[in-house]
């Protein structure tokens, strides 16, 4: 795997990270957002967290040869309260890097960064079953399968999929 720096996500990161964030949701085999959404949008979504998500934080990876923006993920409490000791995550990479180890770089970090927090577990609320990739590395990092969402997404290319639910004590 190339060299890969992960680091807070920053104001000039959101011109790289929009085209990544709109073409995986166009795709629409993994995640549920509104396609169409400008800049601002996705930073409200993807980067400024709301208080009920403190501490959360946004990173980036970036190439360490090229400077290119690689990917994103953002992580925080699953559910605010009494549910904050859980955190959640989401991740997107580009699809010019996928297959070369960033998102598994960014799962690690995240992983160590919740630990560090004091998150007792993380939970991914909606892993579309039919993302064999996402499915495979999360199962590879410890995570479980404790439910499903019976066709809870619309994936364009299956038609109505699963969300799984996984789990891993931190």
């Amino acid at each position: 795997m190339m060299g890969v720096t992960i680091r807070p996500f920053e104001d000039g990161d959101l011109s790289a990270f929009a085209p990544i964030f709109r073409g995986i949701v166009e795709e629409g085999e993994t995640y549920a957002y509104p396609e169409g959404l400008s800049d601002e949008e996705i930073r409200g979504l993807w980067v400024d967290p709301t208080p009920e998500m403190t501490p959360g934080i946004t990173v980036v990876a970036i190439d360490d040869e090229t400077g290119e923006l690689l990917g994103s993920a953002k992580s925080g409490p699953n559910r605010p309260g009494r549910g904050a000791h859980v955190g959640t995550a989401s991740f997107m990479v580009a699809p010019s890097a996928q297959g070369r180890g960033v998102g598994r770089r960014l799962g690690e970090w995240v992983l160590d960064w919740a630990g560090a927090q004091g998150f007792a577990a993380m939970q991914f609320n909606a892993v579309v079953e039919t993302n064999e990739y996402a499915v495979r590395l999360w199962k590879s990092l410890g995570f479980g399968v404790i439910g499903v969402v019976p066709e809870a997404f619309e994936s364009r290319e299956h038609g109505r999929v699963g969300l799984l639910v996984m789990h891993r004590w931190l």
